[in-house]
């Protein structure tokens, strides 16, 4: 008997980034990284975990804080450079223990961002919809 491979295989595929909205005193905290850009922490999913596992552990990892992810806010594609896509999980967070950040070694720095000011930073669109839908949906006033 002859398998036939399913259809979807044949798809493109996406490694999906899963990163958290954390947000404190009205402002946000954010990551630069190596290409000039401010983001959100997180990274790449893996097969053993769920995304919630997957935004708290990476969180905890690039800047130290301890958070629970209460909402997916929003689910977009992301071209890093010309050929390169990412699947882009954004999820509302919730830090569990209030600690002082620390940045990894992974970005050049981090930084508390007013929620008024992240418009005017270098950083993917999408990013910056995510952090205002999830201001507008937890009720933090810009």
């Amino acid at each position: 008997m002859t398998m036939i491979e399913p259809g979807d295989n044949k798809a493109y595929r996406f490694p999906v980034s899963v990163k958290g909205i954390v947000i404190r005193d009205r402002s946000v905290i954010l990551l630069h990284n190596r290409r000039g850009e401010w983001e959100l922490p997180g990274g790449k999913l893996e097969l053993s975990e769920t995304p919630e596992q997957c935004v708290a552990r990476e969180i905890e990892e690039e800047v130290q804080l301890a958070v629970e992810p209460t909402d997916l806010v929003d689910a977009w594609v992301y071209t890093i450079v010309p050929g390169t896509h990412v699947v882009v999980l954004t999820y509302g967070c919730v830090e569990t223990i209030e600690r002082e950040p620390a940045v990894s070694p992974e970005h050049t720095q981090f930084r508390w961002v007013p929620l008024a000011e992240v418009d005017r930073l270098t950083m993917p669109a999408g990013y910056k919809e995510s952090i205002r839908s999830w201001a507008r949906r937890s009720k933090v006033a810009e």
